[in-house]
């Protein structure tokens, strides 16, 4: 079972960046693909960026390329989201995800509750 907990959200004003962090424990974390979900008001769940745990393959949303950044430290078990020039409507709660075999898929194994990340105009 692996336990996911965010952080890193907050409110900021649009152009600004936010980096989210998502801490994991209990199993292999080197051995999981992540990723960083949003729900935005109103919305379904969005998967946003992906990154395997072979190799570091990384993938994204076309709404948010070039502008947010994922990345993971094995050693610390955490995957973090930098997020910069930041829109409006960016603005959601930000979701992590493990899961072993799937990658930009919107079934997960494994979720953390959520940060919120708020952008004003």
């Amino acid at each position: 079972q692996v336990q996911l907990v965010e952080s890193g959200g907050g409110l900021v004003q649009a152009g600004g960046s936010l980096r989210l962090a998502c801490a994991a424990s209990g199993g292999t974390f080197s051995r999981y693909n992540m990723g960083w979900f949003r729900r935005a008001p109103g919305k379904e769940r969005a998967l946003v960026a992906a990154i395997g745990w072979v190799g570091g393959y990384t993938r994204y949303v076309d709404s948010v390329k070039g502008r947010f950044t994922i990345s993971r430290d094995n050693a610390k078990n955490t995957v973090y989201l930098q997020m910069n020039s930041l829109k409006p409507e960016d603005t959601a709660v930000y979701y992590c995800a493990a899961d072993s075999k799937r990658l930009w898929s919107y079934d997960y194994d494994y979720w953390g509750q959520g940060t919120q990340v708020t952008v004003s105009s």
